[in-house]
């Protein structure tokens, strides 16, 4: 019986599109904050865009390789502005702003359609609702979930930025289970993902693993062709997921 039912964010409640023009936006606001807190970068935002981009991915894959997330400030110190040998503790101030601005800025953020009216009808159907997320800032969903107007919906929102474990991990599905009260046995998850979202209800034993078609990011995917790794439930939009719930428990 599914008593639960969590959501990702990017790329689950909302598409993320994003563009070098974006990324250049992003860059230039970054340059500016750090200017008004003394730092001054040797670069400018045509040529750190890239950079950024690319010591981003860096850190992505080591932190899917290790499932753990830094402390926003190491994060910054150490991958994304690593060229430049700041600091953490000249960092730390900014850090959190800047993770902010990194998900709000250098991306735009489209909420998916159904949204709103699928999490009201998962709450008309007495489900627990909550959040697993990936994500470098400790701030940014819980705004989020605000300025979508779902977050009285939510029962727990849990990140990997203060949970300090990234999904594929079962320790981060288990501590959601925890905050919402409903075993990962009588949950359901929602991502977009084979490689965090799939994989990772698989790792913490989730009853229903329900993945949302996205192609942008199916690339991130494709060492796992060919594995027999699937999701339970594979949907385009999100008002099939109270479908796939009531017929579940029937």
């Amino acid at each position: 019986m599914i008593r639960a039912v969590l959501f990702d964010v990017g790329g689950t409640l909302h598409r993320v599109h994003a563009s070098p023009e974006l990324a250049i936006q992003f860059s230039r606001l970054l340059l500016r904050r750090l200017e008004e807190a003394g730092i001054r970068l040797p670069i400018g935002a045509q040529a750190l865009a890239p950079l950024l981009r690319e010591n981003a991915e860096d850190y992505k894959h080591r932190s899917e390789q290790s499932q753990t997330e830094l402390p926003a400030a190491r994060i910054w110190n150490e991958f994304y502005l690593r060229d430049f040998q700041i600091g953490e503790e000249r960092l730390a101030p900014l850090a959190e702003e800047l993770s902010v601005l990194y998900d709000a800025v250098r991306v735009r953020n489209e909420p998916r359609p159904h949204m709103r009216e699928t999490i009201q009808t998962l709450h008309d159907m007495g489900l627990v609702q909550g959040v697993i997320s990936n994500i470098i800032s400790a701030t940014f969903v819980p705004r989020l979930l605000e300025d979508y107007g779902i977050a009285p919906y939510m029962a727990c929102v849990v990140l990997s930025s203060t949970a300090g474990v990234r999904k594929p991990a079962a320790a981060i599905f288990e501590k959601a289970a925890r905050a919402c009260g409903v075993p990962c046995g009588e949950m359901a998850y929602v991502g977009d993902t084979l490689s965090r979202d799939v994989l990772g209800c698989r790792n913490a034993g989730v009853a229903l693993s329900i993945q949302i078609r996205n192609p942008s990011i199916a690339h991130r995917d494709t060492a796992f062709a060919g594995t027999g790794l699937a999701p339970d439930a594979l949907i385009d939009e999100l008002d099939e997921i109270p479908g796939i719930i009531r017929a579940f428990n029937a």
